[in-house]
């Protein structure tokens, strides 16, 4: 029986105790709480028997920085992941309280779970039981780890900028992203970058009688439906001058593994998105669409009166929300330039239309022949048993760019989450046997690069 065999039970009861730390980055009364996810994350790397094991305090959320570094003339790796959680809201809808984790049959549910903590203590375990069974590494290893993913990354995105010398490496390994289906080991090479942004409408100075004013008034709620409508017509193709020119289709090679993968549209339309009907640009297969194509959608309008009963008013503002979704070869800065010059176009008489960035994130593609990418396939193979399958994702992990843009590194994105893991929703879980062989498949990659 091996060291990983040996201890699941301790890890499963290590995983607990950081699931129960409700390290919310998004509301200011848990940052007692953020700081006490990184300390127990420090902690737990210094007795995995890391050299050094500390926090970068910095404006924002403390970073968790670790290195061991014996393997002079071996690769380096930069392993990264986030010790922050999303809201648990709605309360009501958990089966079992948020920050109590719970083991249901083979799944532990808990917020965090699969996001990102159960996948940040996959890699910080694989670390461990190499260290406490040969007392070394295979390969040099460094650990950064966040406490803002969910809430734009600031921190981490600065710090990288700078370029610390302590940061080089040859690859980044992101444990943050799923499998396609269970049993099935996955490794992602793509992911659409975005830009979210404050569409914010100015008519009046104040609110108007619609009955006065009825029909000489600009009406802003009315112009954001038409900017919106500007943007990108019935049939989801976007409409913004330019949006498409950088748009490289998938490979001949890319579509036909795709369409090997064992996929039921219904089941994805009507289980996992509880949907009538799937939309999006006619002729375009689906997972191209997801994974494959920019998007533009709108996740919030506000303004006016939208309580009960009636009250007949012209508002004098209104702010819609919006994000672009972009994919390789697409530039953020760009995006941003036609976004605006299509709203401006797109802005109605008698009102103001202004387009703020709120947040962004590059896009990313890497070569699926890169050895630290078929390293990766290689070690997943050889613990799940079954071929390794290369996907895109749909959405974005941001600090993926940042390390390709600051650091030169490509990041090696494999995950053990699944479909069903309801990230960000209520009854959020992580499937126990892929923590423990997900835990392997770190160690046996490591072992992997080693030789």
């Amino acid at each position: 029986m091996t060291y990983y065999q040996q201890h699941q039970a301790d890890f499963l009861e290590g995983l607990k105790t950081f699931l129960r730390i409700p390290s919310i980055s998004t509301l200011s009364e848990h940052k007692p709480d953020i700081r006490r996810a990184a300390e127990f994350a420090v902690n737990e790397l210094r007795a995995a028997g890391m050299s050094v094991a500390e926090l970068i305090e910095g404006k924002g959320n403390p970073l968790v920085y670790a290195e061991w570094l014996g393997a002079p003339g071996k690769p380096t790796i930069l392993f990264y992941g986030h010790y922050d959680v999303q809201p648990p809201d709605p309360l009501d809808e958990w089966k079992s309280p948020p920050f109590e984790p719970e083991v249901r049959g083979d799944n532990i549910y808990a917020r965090g779970a699969c996001d990102d903590k159960g996948q940040v203590y996959i890699q910080i375990k694989a670390v461990e039981g190499l260290l406490k069974t040969t007392g070394k590494l295979p390969v040099n290893v460094k650990f950064l780890l966040e406490g803002e993913e969910e809430t734009g990354g600031e921190h981490i995105e600065a710090y990288v900028k700078t370029k610390p010398p302590r940061l080089q490496a040859d690859a980044a390994v992101v444990c943050d992203t799923e499998m396609f289906a269970p049993e099935m080991p996955t490794i992602c090479v793509g992911l659409r970058g975005m830009v979210y942004y404050e569409l914010l409408v100015q008519g009046a100075d104040h609110d108007l009688h619609s009955g006065v004013y009825g029909g000489a008034a600009p009406n802003p709620m009315q112009a954001v439906a038409e900017i919106i409508c500007a943007l990108k017509d019935r049939d989801g193709h976007i409409l913004v001058p330019g949006f498409y020119d950088r748009v490289v289709p998938p490979s001949a090679k890319e579509r036909e593994a795709w369409a090997r993968l064992p996929f039921d549209e219904r089941e994805y339309t009507e289980k996992e998105m509880g949907a009538r009907e799937l939309v999006g640009e006619p002729g375009v297969p689906l997972l191209e669409r997801v994974w494959g194509r920019p998007t533009v959608e709108v996740h919030g309008i506000r303004g006016g009166f939208t309580g009960e009963g009636a009250k007949t008013v012209i508002p004098a503002r209104a702010v819609a929300k919006i994000s672009t979704r972009l994919v390789a070869a697409q530039r953020v800065d760009e995006s941003i330039a036609q976004m605006q010059a299509a709203v401006k176009a797109a802005c109605p008489r008698g009102v103001t239309a202004e387009l703020r960035v709120l947040s962004c994130g590059e896009p990313s593609l890497t070569n699926p022949d890169n050895p630290f990418i078929r390293a990766a396939a290689e070690a997943l193979k050889e613990t799940f048993g079954q071929e390794t399958v290369y996907i895109r994702s749909g959405g974005s992990i941001p600090i993926v760019g940042v390390f390709d843009r600051n650091l030169g590194i490509p990041s090696v994105m494999m995950g053990f989450g699944l479909p069903d893991d309801n990230l960000h929703a209520p009854n959020e879980k992580f499937h126990l046997p892929n923590f423990y062989r997900g835990i392997e498949a770190i160690a046996r990659y490591l072992e992997i690069l080693g030789r």
